[in-house]
């Protein structure tokens, strides 16, 4: 049996993932969750084969879990509904068996999970063309952080605050990033980056 851990915010995405995998004769589901921050917490607890994840969920992304979750020695498939080539890029570079879109039937996704265990490497192929073409992020992980802190539009005083970070680096790591994304500032340089799958 291949025992299956499924990291999804929807509940009723979850509920009916879950159902769908478990009536195939090879796949266990030992897990669920719905909260970033406890993935890899269930994961150690559980041990399962595959680790399917959502990419945005509460608390945190399912993409900063994906390299402790492959260390740990889990397949991970990442199943999302954001096709991203930035969100591909960071989620093979991390470790990942695959990165799928949620609208394929159940079928495909039951195929993946055991290609992966058998140790393919499953990217839905537009998706993998996208990336390529897109190149890499230009923006160094500070500058993401900061990018990500100042998407709700917070003053830098503030967003100095949240990053125990002085207000004239966040200024620079900004300035920065505009000048990467050759926008006109920093709540157009979040949103170019959070669409190019880069935060």
């Amino acid at each position: 049996m291949i025992r299956v851990m499924i990291a999804e915010d929807q509940g009723m995405m979850r509920d009916a993932l879950a159902l769908l995998l478990d009536m195939e004769d090879d796949i266990e589901i030992v897990a669920q969750t719905g909260d970033g921050e406890t993935i890899t917490d269930v994961a150690r607890r559980v041990r399962p084969d595959v680790v399917l994840l959502d990419v945005e969920m509460p608390g945190r992304s399912g993409l900063d879990a994906v390299g402790e979750l492959s260390r740990d020695g889990a397949v991970v498939l990442v199943v999302t509904t954001f096709a991203r080539a930035g969100y591909l890029r960071r989620a093979m570079e991390s470790g990942a068996a695959g990165f799928l879109v949620k609208d394929g039937p159940v079928e495909d996704l039951a195929a993946a999970i055991r290609r992966a265990v058998a140790g393919e490497r499953i990217v839905d192929p537009a998706l993998a063309a996208e990336a390529l073409n897109a190149g890499p992020s230009p923006l160094t992980g500070r500058e993401r952080e900061v990018l990500a802190a100042a998407l709700d539009g917070a003053a830098i005083a503030d967003l100095a605050a949240r990053l125990h970070l002085s207000e004239s680096t966040v200024r620079n790591h900004l300035s920065s990033a505009i000048g990467k994304t050759h926008t006109r500032n920093r709540i157009e340089a979040a949103r170019l980056a959070r669409d190019n799958g880069w935060l």
